[in-house]
């Protein structure tokens, strides 16, 4: 017999597997030696009240073999099919060379940076010496800007694509099984490196190909269509174009809009990192003085609100996390955050950010945004890639920091007037924000236990490529976050696996 049912346990009863499954088993009626095993779907946190309860929803197997919960996905030898380009190699980029395996099409990858662990010396001397290699940083390099920036999963693109297929794809590549049923699923920066070798490792088995230190600098054409691409190296390669280039690659920009593909200025968010003691956020969100105990994990938060019709929000909150530096150019600055599998860090962050519109920036065409945020990222850098910072409630009250807290931002912080940093428009909202963020939290979370740091603008592509059922310019298939169309490791995974589909369609292939 095979059944699942709904339990409602305390934090330590859900804690211990062997509790869940006698907790499971006496539901049901049904003696614990019977119980052959236990399976999670669905786990959440209900945090609302003091006495807080772990929400399950479980596979119970009695005297049957336990099985898994998702089914693993056969990868055919495509090494004499059709070639697809697939241009970079963030989630977006990935999933389409998995998908164009599926579908019977030989993806060959480029990719700009390194690989996903040579990225992380790169990374490391960026931190510790303010010496950045413009091709492979937190945002370039294999796994995109995701893979050192938490592999945070949560999405609401739920109606965009199969999120349960995305995430079962990761576990059959080593994530942990948790990731298909936490309602915030999390692999973290110490393991997502590994999954990502392995989707590497599958497209090279599968026949596809793989190419490291390899710039696109520009499209090939044939009578208004794509036929290919050139690398800065010299190569070319052929085929139709899949491409996932990622929000932050400015230059491909740069070389569509000579290329004649169209673009627009899209809206975005920017603001700062802010960043607390892990132990205030635990005891504001688990209303516990002496914060999660010994069987929750650290406590996350979600704020949203609407100043003068303009969304103030948290994103992309790290629980126990750092905040690292996400610049891909000297003298620009953009601040980005992260977390270890473990969250066990002693600081909480969040990027703060203000909904940036078209029309709030000087109109430069379809680098109106883009030119705009280049702006503030300019006002943000500091030497060796420092950054400015300000206590929160200082910043609310507009006065300047005599001092810093300790902070988990390796290249060091200056006490800065964020005022002075940031644009009015951002600034001012985002005083409004947190005066309101305050209110939900009873007086809590403004404070000068927290630490603001400049400026968090990488949080969506400033321009969106026209693709109009990818009929714009034919033979060229814009995808992820960099096309505009998605936002984060899971929308991205789905918009390159539909973009991928849409190839194999237009090819014939199943």
């Amino acid at each position: 017999m095979i059944k699942d049912i709904d339990l409602t346990l305390t934090p330590q009863e859900a804690f211990e597997e062997r509790t869940i499954k006698k907790k499971a088993a006496s539901k049901c009626g049904l003696s614990f030696t019977k119980v052959t095993g236990v399976k999670i779907l669905r786990k959440s946190i209900d945090a609302r009240r003091v006495d807080i309860k772990i929400n399950l929803r479980v596979r119970l197997f009695v005297g049957e073999e336990v099985k898994n919960t998702w089914n693993p996905v056969s990868f055919p030898d495509v090494s004499s099919s059709p070639s697809c380009i697939v241009v970079g190699m963030g989630p977006a980029g990935l999933f389409a060379a998995l998908t164009l395996i599926e579908k019977g099409m030989r993806p060959i990858v480029l990719e700009r940076g390194k690989d996903v662990h040579e990225r992380k010396r790169d990374c490391a001397l960026l931190c510790t010496k303010g010496e950045l290699d413009t091709e492979s940083n937190y945002v370039y390099g294999e796994g995109g800007a995701g893979a050192y920036s938490d592999g945070k999963l949560y999405t609401r693109s739920v109606k965009r694509g199969d999120v349960p297929k995305v995430l079962s794809l990761l576990v059959q590549h080593g994530a942990d099984e948790s990731i298909l049923y936490e309602t915030h699923p999390h692999i973290g920066t110490d393991r997502l490196p590994s999954v990502i070798e392995n989707i590497r490792n599958t497209i090279l088995k599968s026949g596809g190909e793989v190419h490291f230190n390899t710039k696109v600098v520009s499209l090939i054409k044939k009578d208004e269509s794509v036929i290919g691409v050139k690398c800065g190296n010299g190569e070319e390669y052929l085929g139709p174009v899949i491409l996932a280039t990622g929000h932050s690659a400015k230059d491909v920009y740069r070389f569509l809009s000579i290329s004649s593909v169209p673009l627009e200025a899209k809206d975005t968010a920017v603001g700062v990192r802010l960043e607390h003691p892990q132990s205030l956020i635990d005891q504001i969100q688990y209303h516990n003085p002496k914060g999660r105990g010994d069987y929750l994990p650290p406590a996350t938060y979600s704020f949203v609100t609407q100043v003068n019709g303009r969304g103030v929000y948290s994103f992309c909150m790290c629980p126990g996390g750092s905040i690292v530096p996400t610049a891909t150019e000297y003298g620009y600055l953009s601040v980005n955050g992260m977390s270890s599998s473990s969250r066990s860090g002693s600081k909480a962050n969040s990027a703060m950010v203000v909904q940036i519109r078209r029309e709030d920036v000087p109109d430069k065409g379809i680098f109106s945004v883009l030119d705009w945020v280049e702006e503030l990222e300019r006002n943000s850098f500091r030497d060796k890639f420092m950054a400015p910072a300000q206590r929160m409630a200082d910043f609310v009250s507009n006065r300047l920091s005599s001092s810093l807290p300790g902070t988990t931002y390796a290249p060091g912080l200056v006490s800065s007037d964020l005022y002075g940093v940031l644009p009015p428009i951002v600034s001012s909202y985002l005083k409004e924000g947190f005066m309101a963020f305050n209110a939900m939290t009873r007086g809590k979370f403004l404070t000068n236990e927290a630490v603001m740091i400049a400026s968090e603008t990488r949080t969506s592509s400033p321009i969106r490529i026209i693709r109009e059922d990818f009929n714009a310019v034919p033979g060229l298939y814009p995808a992820g976050e960099g096309s505009g169309y998605a936002g984060g490791i899971v929308s991205a995974a789905i918009d390159g696996t539909e973009v991928a589909k849409a190839v194999a369609e237009r090819y014939s292939l199943k």
